[in-house]
């Protein structure tokens, strides 16, 4: 054993000291938050208003949750959520994925162009299309529906961007072999080509599924009556009054909003990471 490889040891090691380090204080602040949130919906209201606050409920209780139940339609609202959220998904799942298809695989004039113009979409901030598109469902007269929550999201740029990208990693050759056996270019996307976006369409899933669950400002404005509220809609509603913010309510209701995005992110967790990794290679 040289010096040199000696003296390297206890640098590795120091540095992978201040590597896990670091990483434990970035794991502390970005759980921290979310365990204090899970622990204080167990809090009554006069502890969650407490200061200093405190970690550990000193007076355990379910009444938030009790209550959360009791003054919300509960089941109205989680139906709502969830009716939008898996519809808008699914949408995603499939349109995304033909159109990242079509421009990753497909040969036709103004390819190119529609490539660009998806990317230059992805450059234009969502409030900058809110009023437009509100004012497009209006006069479409789809306020205050189901279709109105949905439809103006059943596609999405970054949605294409990421299957194009994908699909840009499959090799040419297996779709020319089933064109060759005769297969039309549905069937190839369907039974040759989606089989091996799994880690893609996982990844798209659970980003569009968190994102149109926690969708707060379109519901908001889009629907105008109590049963077409959806879960955070009907939370901030019933939790923020003109002079009172039940806290215990408004966490309950966050930690209940909070656990389908964990059990969709769990269950897809694997394909997820390797989506995550393989997107854009090629």
């Amino acid at each position: 054993m040289t010096t040199l490889d000696t003296r390297a040891r206890p640098r590795d090691r120091v540095a992978k000291a201040v590597l896990y380090a670091i990483l434990a204080v970035g794991l502390l602040v970005v759980v921290g938050p979310f365990v204090w949130m899970a622990l204080s919906s167990l809090k009554p209201e006069g502890e969650i208003r407490s200061v200093p606050p405190t970690w550990l409920p000193e007076t355990w209780t379910l009444d938030n949750f009790r209550d959360l139940f009791s003054r919300l339609d509960f089941p109205l609202f989680f139906f709502n959520s969830a009716l939008v959220a898996v519809v808008v998904t699914a949408g995603n799942l499939l349109f995304c994925s033909l159109v990242g298809y079509a421009l990753a695989k497909l040969r036709y004039p103004g390819k190119r162009v529609l490539f660009v113009a998806v990317l230059g979409m992805l450059m234009v901030p969502g409030m900058v299309t809110f009023v437009p598109q509100f004012v497009l469902v209006s006069n479409m007269g789809l306020t205050n529906s189901y279709a109105g929550l949905i439809l103006p999201f059943l596609v999405g740029p970054f949605g294409v961007f990421l299957m194009r990208q994908f699909l840009q990693s499959i090799p040419d050759d297996l779709i020319e072999a089933a064109r060759v056996d005769g297969a039309g270019e549905f069937r190839i996307f369907w039974r040759v080509v989606l089989p091996l976006c799994r880690p893609a369409l996982a990844t798209l899933g659970i980003l569009t599924f968190l994102a149109s669950w926690n969708n707060f400002l379109w519901p908001l404005v889009v629907a105008s009556t109590e049963d077409k509220y959806t879960l955070p809609v009907a939370l901030a509603l019933y939790s923020i009054g003109q002079n009172r913010t039940d806290f215990g309510l408004l966490l309950a209701g966050a930690v209940v909003v909070v656990l389908p995005v964990l059990i969709v992110f769990l269950l897809l967790q694997r394909h997820f990471m390797r989506g995550i990794a393989t997107t854009g290679l090629k």
